[in-house]
């Protein structure tokens, strides 16, 4: 307890009636740069040693979403919605060669469907109103989410079930309504309160999972995944 009054000093002198020491600053400042980096690296050696197996599975439940020519769509709010995006443009653009791209909509990304559907009928809908013009039986949909609480995620796995498709999530803390709703099949927790933390580990996770899945769909890449190439057809 004192070590952490006496760093909080040091970073707020001004609170004790104090000013600044640089040098003492710069030592704290250090010390919580290891603090954080440290603590990462715990999240995630936990994450993945409680949940290698879970990993595995999602992967091949979306492995199965593809090789029946199905999407994926992802969803998520604020920096988890960067999340979505993210996801849906390594499945779109894989950087490593030989890797085919496979179809997910990220629906985060039409920014006149969200405000229109959020001014017109409320946010819980914005990813319901989606899912149910574009979305198909036996495609798979994402959603991320620090606290598992989102309302707009959860109406939308509502409808997701209803409409036959599979429901993956990733999510933190104790893993909210997301966990225990039972309308995600395959649902990834972080247990850390630290959303920092949460969505290192889900950046990891989805980048693991994408790799999963090409490696699951390899032996279906002749008859799946080869298309003509557009350029030897012009030429």
């Amino acid at each position: 307890m004192s070590n952490t009054k006496t760093n909080l000093e040091s970073l707020y002198p001004f609170l004790h009636g104090k000013r600044k020491n640089l040098v003492d600053e710069n030592s704290v400042l250090l010390e919580s740069v290891k603090q954080k980096a440290l603590h990462s690296i715990d999240v995630k050696r936990s994450f993945f040693e409680a949940n290698a197996q879970d990993l595995v599975d999602a992967a091949k439940a979306m492995a199965a979403v593809y090789r029946t020519g199905s999407r994926m769509f992802s969803m998520g709010n604020g920096g988890s919605s960067c999340d979505a995006s993210h996801f849906a443009v390594e499945f779109q653009h894989p950087i490593t060669a030989g890797r085919p791209a496979l179809p997910a909509i990220n629906l985060v990304m039409d920014n006149a469907m969200i405000s229109g559907v959020a001014n017109d009928v409320g946010v819980k809908h914005i990813f319901v109103r989606q899912l149910d013009s574009l979305a198909t039986k036996g495609d798979g949909v994402i959603g991320f989410s620090t606290s598992g609480n989102s309302e707009n995620l959860l109406e939308a796995y509502r409808k997701a079930k209803e409409m036959g498709l599979i429901t993956f999530g990733f999510v933190g803390g104790d893993g909210g309504d997301m966990k225990t709703c039972g309308l995600v099949d395959y649902c990834l927790l972080v247990e850390t309160d630290s959303i920092h933390r949460v969505q290192e580990v889900h950046v990891a996770s989805y980048h693991i999972l994408w790799d999963l899945v090409h490696t699951i769909l390899a032996d279906d890449r002749g008859k799946l995944f080869n298309k003509p190439d557009q350029t030897e057809q012009g030429e």
